[in-house]
């Protein structure tokens, strides 16, 4: 007996420290991350950054977020607007009619664009659904690895996209992230965050954006491939000219 009770004493002291690691969960991650990032300031805020040739803006109007993208020249101003009643395009402020199929692609351009640039806001949305894969670590730091999928009603056109997140597991706060798509041949993207700052309490990141093959890796190893130097940087996802004010 006297041997047993220390081996007992062991297996306990084991098995608490794994339920301790493994205790929170993708919901409260997720909370944390949005916490840590923003919170309820993204529910007050109207926002408007550059990216590439385009101005973004968001706005809430009466509860309900509306999506701007503004494309300018000498002499045009193209304004694409998406909300809840779908996409519509004013060129010179004359509202032009569009197909649908054609109102669809310039929809999800835009709401592309918005979602990456507020994350982790987005992943509380109703058709999100959160699991955690595990822990990893990634260049000397401990990351809790999320997968995000959608439902069908409510994800968008692209709902059987998969995405991966690596929240730093000290401060919550999303340092990567990862994406399989399907569209024009499919692929794999692995986008690092970097010059994190906030404006008026909001986080805002700039990305680096790799590519992976589906042929060399799965969606689930970017990280390590990542990590050993193997992916191609493709370009630069930055965010110039942000403003912040407070919703109306």
């Amino acid at each position: 007996m006297r041997i047993v009770y220390p081996l007992v004493l062991i297996l306990l002291i084991i098995s608490c420290k794994e339920k301790t690691k493994t205790s929170i969960t993708a919901q409260e991650i997720v909370d944390r991350s949005i916490l840590a990032s923003g919170g309820e300031l993204y529910r007050t805020s109207d926002i408007t950054y550059k990216f590439r040739d385009f101005q973004y803006a968001s706005e809430w109007n009466g509860g309900s977020r509306i999506l701007k993208r503004i494309k300018l020249t000498d002499s045009i101003k193209v304004l694409d607007v998406k909300s809840t009643h779908g996409l519509k395009r004013f060129i010179n402020d004359s509202l032009v009619p569009l197909k649908d199929s054609i109102a669809n692609v310039y929809a999800n351009s835009v709401n592309s664009v918005h979602y990456f640039a507020y994350l982790p806001f987005g992943l509380n949305d109703p058709a999100v659904n959160k699991e955690l894969l595990g822990e990893v670590a990634i260049n000397g730091k401990e990351y809790y690895k999320l997968k995000v999928t959608f439902d069908q009603k409510g994800g968008g056109d692209d709902y059987d996209d998969v995405y991966l997140y690596w929240f730093n597991k000290e401060t919550f706060k999303p340092d990567y992230l990862a994406y399989e798509f399907h569209v024009d041949g499919g692929g794999i993207r692995f986008r690092a965050a970097y010059n994190e700052r906030y404006i008026r309490g909001i986080r805002f990141v700039d990305y680096e954006n790799f590519e992976a093959s589906p042929e060399d890796a799965t969606i689930y190893e970017v990280d390590s491939l990542y990590g050993r130097g193997q992916l191609k940087l493709l370009s630069k996802i930055e965010l110039k000219d942000i403003s912040v004010v407070a919703s109306d």
